[in-house]
């Protein structure tokens, strides 16, 4: 899965440094591709991993699960710890770690369940976590829209609580969606062609599905008066509405907004239709990749592992990428450009990858979590 963690990478850098709008203000490509969808297989893939390290398509049970889940505890905490360093830094990113570590919390009490059950649970879930979220957010404390730090923590631990939970860029509620389904595709046959190729044709259907249903509900006139009217926009166009925000929300839908805001689509908006199109591009990105690996054969496989090698030390590398885009620390010219970016990312997992030598943030966390679940580690 390390060519999909590589594209979620760099689609996530896409999103952070090129521009969300052409000049005639149409959404850029790069947006329409990455807006959303790579955060998403971000998520989903961090499912897959729990379901990989919790016994693949047998889940543990008994000491062997107590232990694994301690592991996984650990991993949260370092890892949420790093999203809370890190948003300290004058970055202009919404640091998406600490949310993945609670993501992980969040994920413990299902690590039992087969991929029956977790697609089954994934599938109520998306529907219903979405109306929870709409119903208890009037209710909690206002959210900041930097990043969390660790000021936040010690200052506003509930607020931060909040904005983890259901009001932030990430809401841990909602993107458990994400891990479930991920977990329940680590449960599946990932050798299988067949298994491959049934994701990646459900992805693209539930994909298309999610935004041609959205779009035919948000064209009903009910629906725009309603959208336009609570909370109040700007402007009485209903279609320029849907247009400003197809480049997506800090997050979810407007606190104390009408509930026909659930019908929408958009990036970032952690609504049902949102989460279905986003989790059908992750499933489709997941199968291509397998079938494509599966095609390659031995010797393309180990040439992508080194091209895709940022893939395997996405943490170590994400956090490279966020303090090279900080303030003042690299000329504008690198700082903006996404080749410079991409150039970094790449060149640094393929010398890790050529010399089997793991990331220095993935060997520290994961020495931490084998050293609770007591595991041994598999590999490089």
């Amino acid at each position: 899965m390390d060519v999909a963690r590589c594209l979620a990478l760099l689609g996530m850098v896409a999103t952070h440094v090129l521009v969300e709008r052409d000049p005639d203000g149409s959404l850029s490509v790069s947006q329409a591709l990455a807006g959303g969808r790579a955060s998403a297989l971000f998520a989903v893939l961090a499912g897959l991993s729990i379901a990989l390290v919790t016994g693949r398509d047998r889940p543990f049970t008994g000491v062997a699960r107590v232990r694994a889940s301690a592991g996984l505890v650990v991993r949260a905490a370092l890892v949420a710890a790093l999203g809370l360093l890190l948003g300290a830094v004058d970055s202009g990113i919404a640091v998406i770690l600490t949310y993945y570590g609670v993501l992980f919390v969040l994920a413990l009490p299902f690590v039992g369940l087969s991929a029956r059950a977790l697609g089954l649970l994934a599938g109520a879930w998306l529907v219903v976590a979405p109306v929870v979220s709409h119903l208890v957010r009037p209710s909690l404390p206002e959210r900041q829209f930097s990043s969390p730090t660790f000021d936040q923590l010690v200052d506003d631990p509930g607020g931060l609580l909040a904005e983890l939970t259901f009001t932030g860029y990430y809401p841990a509620v909602p993107w458990l969606a994400y891990v479930l389904v991920g977990m329940a595709v680590g449960r599946l046959d990932l050798t299988s062609r067949r298994t491959a190729g049934l994701l990646a044709a459900g992805g693209a259907v539930a994909a298309v599905l999610a935004t041609v249903v959205s779009r035919a509900l948000t064209a009903r006139p009910a629906v725009q008066e309603a959208l336009l009217t609570d909370p109040p926009a700007p402007d009485a166009d209903a279609a320029a509405l849907l247009d400003r925000i197809s480049a997506g929300l800090p997050g979810t839908t407007p606190t104390d907004g009408a509930w026909q805001w659930l019908l929408v689509v958009a990036p970032h908006t952690a609504t049902p239709f949102d989460l279905l199109q986003t989790i059908g591009s992750a499933l489709l990105v997941v199968g291509l990749c397998l079938l494509a690996l599966d095609v390659v054969g031995p010797a393309g496989r180990r040439t992508a592992a080194i091209f895709f090698g940022a893939g395997a030390m996405t943490l170590t590398l994400y956090s490279v990428h966020v303090v090279a885009r900080s303030q003042d620390l690299l000329p504008d010219a690198l700082r903006d450009s996404y080749f410079f970016h991409v150039m970094l990312l790449l060149g640094v997992g393929a010398v890790f990858a050529a010399t089997r030598t793991r990331g220095p943030l993935e060997a520290l966390v994961g020495a931490a979590s084998r050293a609770v679940a007591g595991r041994p580690r598999v590999g490089p």
